[in-house]
């Protein structure tokens, strides 16, 4: 059995808690958080499970052979450095860390020592994006065009991080996923309006070349909740709708046809397709339950898992050149791979 110990109880420890609980080969051998009440109301559930709250007492125990991170973003880079010193594969909540160079240091004392350092970019191990990837990779859609991506609701407000750092993780990871390289450029612009220091409405735009962009909106302050991507190929276009429990992946053979000789592109003669939509059948599996089973196969397989520190790494390059170009007013900030 992969004994593992979740560090942090907020939002999202508990749900860590229960779907290792569930994983097979796996068991949660000790819980740390700094309140007292968080742990006891855990311990109440799950009696067995030993309650710290100290993160030396849980890195100590030899028993202890992987740890999850689920704390405040400011505090991955050293809870994740300390858990790779001792000896333990590392399992770390969105964004992996703060800064790009903090997100290098850890895949490489992870890959010094023979660990596993994981992301849970819960997102990806979705059957949905799964599915998508599949339809991309099988050359359906043809050539990507375009990806607009919609993330946005009503709070919650964060209070160390801004919306960017808070919402986008889940779709540039996605989008991360399925193209499979970093963009060439960042441009970013963002407003606050609840905190005057930290954005709370914003956009992205990633220029990937070959002719794809990729659009994101991550808003708190939004009346309605949306959770979309599309994607625009060249020969069909998808749509997933996160939010649609009955068709979340919606496959459209609409779109436009050039001619191929010169003299048709010169007087843009186009014709417009519009054909059939087709939803495929999604497996009924959690997405955060397949994040702890392919953290546990990779312990116990000893290879990379899905989200590897290299695919949060990514993601993080691409958060901080956000940031930096929100701060100098969309200035695009240019990533070389």
């Amino acid at each position: 059995m992969i004994r593992i110990a979740v560090i942090g109880l907020g939002y999202w420890g508990p749900n860590l808690v229960r779907n290792f609980m569930d994983a097979e080969g796996a068991t949660v051998a000790a819980c740390c958080d700094l309140d007292p009440r968080r742990l006891e109301r855990l311990c109440r559930r799950f009696p067995t499970i030993r309650a710290e709250t100290s993160f030396d007492a849980v890195l100590a125990d030899q028993a202890v052979d992987a740890v999850a991170i689920a704390t405040p973003v400011g505090t991955h880079y050293e809870l994740a450095k300390r858990a790779l010193l001792a000896g333990k594969h590392v399992l770390v909540e969105k964004p992996l860390t703060a800064r790009v160079d903090h997100a290098e240091e850890l895949i490489e004392l992870a890959d010094k020592d023979g660990r596993v350092l994981m992301v849970d970019h819960v997102f990806v191990h979705h059957p949905a994006v799964a599915k998508v990837k599949e339809i991309v990779d099988s050359g359906r859609l043809g050539r990507l065009w375009f990806i607009d991506s919609v993330r946005i609701n009503l709070g919650l407000f964060q209070s160390d991080v801004n919306v960017v750092w808070d919402l986008a993780p889940h779709d540039l990871s996605i989008v991360d996923h399925l193209v499979g390289r970093l963009p060439r450029s960042v441009s970013a612009f963002g407003a606050a309006h609840v905190n005057p220091d930290i954005e709370d409405v914003a956009y992205l735009n990633l220029d990937y070349g070959d002719g794809l962009v990729a659009n994101f909106h991550v808003n708190w302050l939004s009346p309605v909740k949306v959770r979309s991507l599309i994607l625009g190929g060249s020969e069909q276009s998808l749509i997933y709708n996160d939010l649609d429990n009955s068709e979340k992946i919606k496959v459209y053979n609409r779109g436009v046809e050039i001619g191929a000789d010169l003299e048709s592109r010169r007087k843009v003669l186009v014709n417009y397709r519009s054909g059939d939509v087709w939803s495929p059948n999604l497996p009924n599996e959690g997405a955060l339950a397949r994040v702890a089973a392919d953290f546990v196969a990779s312990i116990r397989g000893g290879r990379r898992p899905l989200t590897d520190g290299q695919a949060g790494w990514r993601v993080v390059r691409i958060l901080d050149a956000a940031q930096r170009s929100i701060q100098a007013a969309g200035w695009r900030v240019g990533l070389s791979n």
